[in-house]
C-alpha cells in the first residue's frame, strides 16, 4: 500500500472513529476529532471543562474503539509518585520486583490531573515527554503507542494545584468543552434516561496507530506554511520582531518552538482527515487555537479588560 493509499484509508477510518462514538457522545464533534488528531500525531491532551460535560466518558469512549491497554488515575492530594509509576516490593526470594503502576498502558486517563500535588505531576512530565519512568536510578519503557489524555475542572480550585507552565507546555492541545445545544442537551437525557446498551467496535490496532503517526509525519508542507506557523508562534512574544500591538499590549510570555512543532504536525494531520495530501495555512490556524490557548501567559492588563486568549489568537492569527 503506498502512502496515497494509506491517506486515504486514514480518513475512512477516521470517519468510522467518530461514527462510533457518537454512538455514545452526544455532539462535541470538533472535541472528538482534537483528541483524535492529537492521537495521530503522537501527542498528549488536556480537556478543559465544568463538571458534567462527559469529559471523562468521552476518553473511555475513544479507548474502547482504540484497541488499546486503558488505566484511569483518578488524581487525588494524598496521590503519590509510586501510586501512578509502580514500585519495587521484595518478592518471596527477598530481591526486588518491581510492580508496574497505572502509567503502564497504551491510554492514560489523567482525571482532574490537577488535584494532586507537584512531586506527583513532576513523575507525570517525565513519562509524557521521555515515555519512560525512574525507579531506584533503573529506567522503564512506557508502551508504543502512548498517550496521556488529562481532565481539568476550571471553575473549582479549592484543593488544587496549577499546572506548572513546564507541564503544560507537554500537552500538545488544550481542548475546552462547551456546554452542548439544547437539541443535544436533549438527546442526552433521552440516551442515557433509559436501559440503553450500546457495543462499541474496535476500529483501530496499536500497530495501524503507530503506521498512521508515521504517515503523518511523513507528509511534506510548503516553505510558506511553515513560516506562517513560526512567524504566528513568534507573535505570541512580546520581546520578537513579530509582535503585534496586541501581544505587547495583552502577553506576559509567549509559546516556545514546540508549539511551532505542534503546529505543523496538527496541520499536517488535518489536511489528511479532509483527503488533501499537503497542509495550507487554513490548516494551521484550524488546530491554532487548541495548540496556543494553554501557552500564552496573558499580564495584568489583560486581566484587568477581560481579554481572553481566544481573542489574542485571533488578533495573531
Amino acid at each position: 500500500m503506498n502512502d496515497v493509499e494509506r491517506a486515504q484509508e486514514l480518513a475512512r477510518k477516521f470517519k468510522m472513529l467518530q461514527d462510533e462514538t457518537a454512538k455514545v457522545i452526544v455532539g462535541q464533534h470538533a472535541v472528538v476529532e482534537a483528541v483524535l488528531t492529537a492521537i495521530f500525531c503522537n501527542g498528549h491532551c488536556l480537556l478543559v471543562g465544568v463538571p458534567g460535560l462527559a469529559k471523562t466518558l468521552l476518553v473511555q469512549t475513544i479507548s474502547k474503539v482504540l484497541d488499546l491497554d486503558y488505566n484511569r488515575i483518578q488524581f487525588t492530594p494524598d496521590l503519590m509518585p509510586g501510586d501512578i509509576t509502580g514500585s519495587e516490593i521484595l518478592d518471596e526470594t527477598r530481591n526486588f520486583k518491581f510492580i508496574k503502576g497505572a502509567l503502564f498502558a497504551n491510554i492514560v486517563l489523567a482525571d482532574e490531573i490537577n488535584r494532586t500535588p507537584p512531586k506527583t505531576q513532576a513523575a507525570l512530565l517525565e513519562a509524557m515527554q521521555e515515555r519512560t519512568i525512574t525507579i531506584s536510578g533503573k529506567q522503564y519503557q512506557l508502551p508504543n503507542p502512548f498517550f496521556v489524555l488529562a481532565t481539568q475542572n476550571p471553575i473549582e480550585q479549592e484543593g488544587t494545584y496549577p499546572l506548572p507552565e513546564a507541564q503544560l507546555d507537554r500537552f500538545m492541545f488544550n481542548i475546552v468543552l462547551d456546554y452542548p445545544s439544547f437539541a443535544e442537551e436533549v438527546q442526552v437525557v433521552k440516551n442515557t434516561t433509559v436501559d440503553r446498551k450500546v457495543t462499541l467496535n474496535k476500529i483501530l490496532t496499536a500497530e495501524e496507530i503507530i503506521a498512521y503517526q508515521a504517515l503523518v509525519r511523513s507528509v511534506s508542507v510548503p516553505d510558506n506554511v511553515i513560516e506562517y506557523a513560526v512567524r504566528v508562534v513568534n507573535k505570541t512574544r512580546n520581546v520578537s520582531e513579530f509582535a503585534n500591538e496586541t501581544s505587547r499590549k495583552y502577553v506576559s510570555y509567549g509559546a516556545g518552538p514546540r508549539a511551532s512543532q505542534y503546529l505543523i504536525l496538527g496541520a499536517k494531520c488535518h489536511a489528511l482527515l479532509r483527503g488533501k495530501y499537503s497542509p495550507d495555512i487554513e490548516d494551521v490556524q484550524a488546530v491554532a487555537y487548541d495548540v496556543l490557548r494553554h501557552r500564552i501567559i496573558k499580564n495584568y492588563k489583560a486581566e484587568a479588560e477581560g481579554m481572553n486568549v481566544e481573542t489574542i489568537i485571533k488578533a495573531l492569527l
